[in-house]
């Protein structure tokens, strides 16, 4: 399973990645003037509107953790330069912040907040409820009875979880895949869930005894970190697997999921990453990583920000998909020669099937 080598300036790749995003430890941050546009053909934003104030905030893990964060922080940056509007945001340190930096957004005269991550829901209702001008969207929740002025934004992740689980399996020498998450909470276990049926379809398929440590779907127990920050729990929890003879890691954990990724590089394994696209947000790993396990947050973002802007907002939510493309699987990038045409094959025509409704998943 030797892998291609490592090329330093991958990391140059992942520091651009990263560019845009808030460092760690600034409360706040807001901009008063709409930004400028990247083109090299116009200096100007598509639009202007620099009345409006679209605004963020992040759960603990940070606008930088290569995650859901990072890229659901993407789609506000987008929004800045496609519509010329201005922006503020604030970066949590931790869980008990959430009511008040959704609060400091609300004082600073938002016409629209996002919030990131399951972890804000209540912190984010209870605001909505309390000021019904301002449009709300949150990433990883939706309401049973949303206020009209809150829109969940959530993504259907066990298919392509599936997909990458059916892989894993392919992959697999040892007949051992595993997979571990931050906490025991659904957007995080849906990753874990897909990922397991995966295996066992590619068991079925092929007459094989491929075994996943780190979740069980029946008994809704597995391998968590507990947290989302510390990549040296990824790391521990990484090794502890690899110790039982897995070759295949899928961390679901932010910013400690790096250091499950870690693990596998250590120890010539593979690993496939969330959220993002990990060749792109975690390029120093690109040489481990079969693929990842995507999620369009950026664009969900961007849009919610832009129906809200047109006076077009409503509370139904948002959900991404295989068909409407708001979920997906990286390319296989380094890996691509690696990987058996006949199982890219297979992988492609399970994901057709998904679209279609033949297979159900989740």
């Amino acid at each position: 399973m030797k892998k291609t080598a490592r090329v330093a300036a991958l990391i140059g790749a992942a520091a651009l990645t990263l560019a845009g995003c808030g460092d760690r430890g600034t409360a706040t941050e807001s901009t008063d003037t709409p930004a400028e546009s990247t083109s090299s053909s116009s200096s100007a934003p598509a639009q202007s509107n620099p009345d409006f104030k679209a605004c963020m905030v992040s759960d603990s893990g940070g606008f930088n953790d290569k995650s859901f964060n990072q890229t659901s922080h993407d789609g506000l940056v987008q929004a800045k330069t496609d519509l010329g509007i201005t922006t503020a945001e604030v970066e949590s340190q931790s869980d008990s912040e959430y009511a008040d930096n959704i609060d400091a957004l609300v004082q600073q005269n938002c016409n629209s907040i996002t919030t990131v991550g399951f972890l804000l829901g209540e912190a984010t209702e209870k605001s909505a409820k309390a000021n019904p001008d301002i449009d709300y969207s949150i990433v990883d929740f939706a309401y049973d009875k949303p206020a009209k002025n809150l829109k969940g934004l959530v993504f259907n992740t066990a298919e392509p979880s599936y997909l990458a689980g059916y892989l894993a399996a392919g992959m697999s020498k040892t007949g051992t895949v595993g997979t571990f998450g931050g906490l025991n909470i659904p957007t995080v276990t849906s990753f874990m869930t897909g990922y397991v049926q995966g295996v066992e379809k590619f068991n079925e398929d092929n007459d094989a005894d491929v075994q996943v440590v780190g979740w069980d779907p029946k008994t809704q127990k597995g391998s968590f970190t507990e947290d989302f920050e510390d990549k040296t729990k990824g790391l521990t929890v990484g090794q502890n697997m690899i110790q039982q003879g897995v070759d295949v890691i899928f961390p679901v954990a932010g910013p400690a999921g790096l250091g499950g990724l870690q693990a596998a590089q250590d120890n010539d394994a593979y690993a496939i990453w969330v959220d993002t696209d990990g060749c792109e947000s975690a390029a120093e790993f690109c040489d481990t990583l079969l693929t990842s396990v995507v999620k369009g947050m950026d664009v969900a973002v961007e849009q919610a920000i832009t129906d809200s802007l047109e006076g077009k907002f409503t509370n139904e939510p948002y959900v991404g998909t295989l068909a409407n493309d708001g979920v997906g699987i990286a390319p296989y990038h380094d890996l691509d020669a690696e990987v058996p045409q006949d199982l890219k094959d297979k992988v492609e025509e399970l994901k057709q099937q998904i679209i279609s409704g033949e297979l159900k998943v989740g």
